[in-house]
């Protein structure tokens, strides 16, 4: 993902005549935090912070809890965010956070000791205008509000803007757990809208039926009555169907921890999860975890338009691969940044001390997204880019702007 990542800035950077001092300005990063947690059962986990630039605003990225988080890992997904956050406009920067451990080993005494001793270690570098975390895989609103608590305990800050999040009964924005689904969709319906297919039937697959794709299925089914859901999958498996599957069924399913490989349902057919890449469908989503496609399974692809919900989750070679058939890849730092256009609304009604109805939210993330997607697709037209590279062009035109 780092390399993906870097390959993109440089190719960018160099397509805009920037010169290779000019280039490592934008790759390199402002600070790591890279240590152990010590618990009290003498367990020890690794944790990471980093920042990677403040030039538009306070450090913005989530925190997640995974036993294959690596610093690569984080160092990519600060980088993005800081891409990300210019990319669609806002006073932000770009960090990332992670804890290398199972949660679901854990207890939740030590989840909690986890999540108090990393904000322990990180109080002096984060805070409402340093560096704002957010919650990411394997972590939630009941860790965020944890280390909401402990830093509120260390530093007497009762803004509640040291996190995002948050439950809504800590200073939590209404709309901010669907946020990442929801802005996928709206993104997609613009840019789909610009290809002239907004009114037409589409058949759509989507990988990873978790949180985010499964907000996506369900917000979808309600608002895009052209979009037909006929493929998803989870870790186990893929379900399939000439016909539409029940969004609503497969949410509930998920929600009650259920396996889509123990699915059953008429005309659906259940498949091994790496068949979800190969769908026959007009839309592929992808929103699971990075490097979903590579060159591995890159030929099995079939779908036109390739939706990024999750973080880097088409390789380098992939990219270059599927471009080049004509594929249009809708880029991760447009595609799924709903959740951080909501973490900054939340924090925006922090500071103010206000508290917004989930209809005003969801009206201020459309506001952005859409502007965003019709920047990316007039970027795109007029400097004959692929969609990936003029988000790239649009964001970093923006940091540019920042250092002057």
């Amino acid at each position: 993902m780092l390399d993906t990542a870097h390959a993109l800035i440089r190719q960018v950077g160099q397509r805009l005549g920037l010169d290779e001092a000019a280039i490592e300005e934008l790759i390199s990063i402002d600070a790591e935090h890279s240590f152990d947690i010590e618990l009290s059962s003498g367990k020890s986990v690794k944790a990471y912070r980093v920042q990677h630039s403040s030039k538009r605003g306070p450090y913005k990225g989530g925190i997640r809890f995974h036993p294959e988080v690596t610093l690569d890992e984080v160092r990519a997904l600060a980088t993005l965010m800081s891409f990300k956050t210019a990319a669609v406009g806002l006073p932000l920067g770009g960090g990332k956070g992670g804890v290398v451990v199972n949660p679901r080993e854990l207890d939740d005494k030590e989840l909690e000791e986890i999540s108090r001793k990393y904000v322990d270690h990180l109080q002096p570098h984060i805070g409402p205008d340093k560096d704002i975390p957010a919650p990411d895989v394997n972590t939630d609103s009941r860790i965020i509000d944890w280390m909401v608590d402990e830093y509120e305990i260390l530093t007497g800050d009762t803004s509640k803007a040291s996190f995002t999040g948050k439950s809504l009964a800590r200073g939590g924005s209404e709309g901010r757990e669907a946020a990442t689904g929801r802005g996928g969709v709206i993104v997609l319906h613009e840019l789909l809208k610009h290809e002239g297919l907004s009114q037409k039937d589409l058949r759509l697959a989507i990988q990873g039926f978790g949180n985010v794709g499964s907000f996506f299925a369900t917000i979808a089914k309600d608002e895009e009555p052209h979009w037909h859901l006929a493929a998803a999958s989870d870790s186990g498996a893929t379900l399939q169907t000439a016909g539409q599957l029940n969004a609503d069924k497969l949410s509930e399913l998920k929600r009650q921890r259920g396996r889509f490989e123990d699915y059953k349902a008429e005309g659906v057919q259940v498949a091994d999860a790496e068949a979800i890449i190969g769908s026959d469908v007009d839309v592929l989503v992808l929103a699971a975890l990075g490097d979903a496609i590579t060159e591995v399974n890159m030929h099995q692809v079939k779908a036109k338009y390739i939706l990024e919900l999750a973080n880097g989750p088409v390789n380098t070679k992939a990219y270059e691969y599927l471009s080049g058939q004509g594929k249009i890849i809708i880029p991760d730092i447009i595609a799924n940044a709903g959740g951080v256009v909501v973490s900054y609304l939340e924090w925006l009604q922090n500071k103010a001390h206000e508290h917004w109805p989930e209809a005003e939210v969801n009206r201020r993330l459309q506001e952005y997204l859409v502007k965003a997607a019709r920047a990316l697709h007039q970027t795109a037209s007029k400097q004959n880019a692929t969609l990936k590279e003029a988000a790239f062009i649009n964001a970093l035109a923006r940091l540019r702007q920042a250092e002057d």
